[in-house]
């Protein structure tokens, strides 16, 4: 087993003109260009949250009651595929010789576009390797008596229970909102952009918020009501803050329109 964060998927949806929805930018063709693109989608997609900010990994958890838990060393790990294999571990979270991938939100990186993808893949490939490998992690009995009750699962099999799952489609004026929110905003507040109870809140919420307010909250992290969003305050800095001020328009007013829909949490498929 492995506790990995990678980023990668294909989605479904298209632009008005038809096109694949991607990243500003992922159109590159120049090596310089296509090299700057995918390190903006290792910033958005937040690798270095859990691998460290030089992706050289680090320790989660050193609770005997939990684990010992390490997130891989990205580094040296990457110099373990090909690029068609290292595309199954991050869209299918599949690893070509352990058994299962932990904590490794491959069903949300799985509908990144193939463009954003080679600009990703590129880009991690330009990475030397520093450091040694991470320890393998060490489960403890509240880890193991999570698994055994389904309340943590490996990354490939919440794919399989969710298959093609995206946030509501909002029509194709609000496809590139609705892309971004299926590779970044879903990891916290789930596929269906309905949050969890008790934890994050139904993305309907950002209806409330005026243009102004909520390019703030995805700048720096501040709420509407100036209560303190822990996590959230942080994700804003670290990772949507390296959002283009189009992306962050089209994500408002994508989620503004899903606010409006009849059902915005119900099942969307491609």
């Amino acid at each position: 087993m492995a506790i990995a964060l990678a980023a990668c998927g294909q989605s479904g949806a298209s632009s008005p003109d038809n096109k694949p929805v991607s990243f500003n930018g992922a159109e590159a063709a120049e090596t310089e260009a296509v090299l700057e693109h995918g390190q903006r989608i290792v910033k958005i997609l937040g690798c270095s949250g859990c691998h460290g900010k030089a992706l050289t990994g680090q320790a989660w958890d050193d609770d005997p009651a939990i684990g010992r838990l390490w997130s891989p060393n990205l580094t040296v790990a990457l110099g373990d595929y090909g690029d068609a294999a290292l595309e199954t571990v991050l869209r299918e979270g599949k690893h070509p010789r352990r058994k299962d991938l932990w904590i490794m939100p491959s069903e949300n990186f799985r509908f990144l576009s193939a463009a954003d993808m080679h600009s990703l893949i590129a880009y991690l490939r330009t990475i030397r390797p520093v450091g040694d490998r991470s320890p393998l992690p060490k489960l403890g009995p509240g880890y193991r008596r999570d698994i055994a009750a389904g309340e943590m699962k490996p990354a490939a099999m919440i794919i399989a229970e969710n298959p093609d799952v995206l946030p509501a489609d909002a029509g194709p004026d609000h496809a590139l909102g609705r892309y971004i929110t299926s590779v970044t905003c879903a990891e916290c507040h789930n596929l269906r952009l309905e949050g969890w109870e008790g934890d994050t809140p139904d993305l309907a919420i950002a209806a409330a918020y005026s243009p102004g307010q909520f390019r703030e909250l995805m700048q720096s992290g501040k709420s509407l009501t100036g209560r303190d969003l822990g996590l959230m305050k942080e994700v804003a800095r670290n990772r949507f803050s390296n959002l283009t001020s189009g992306e962050v328009d089209a994500v408002y007013a994508y989620l503004r329109a899903r606010a409006a829909l009849p059902d915005p949490a119900g099942v969307q498929k491609h």
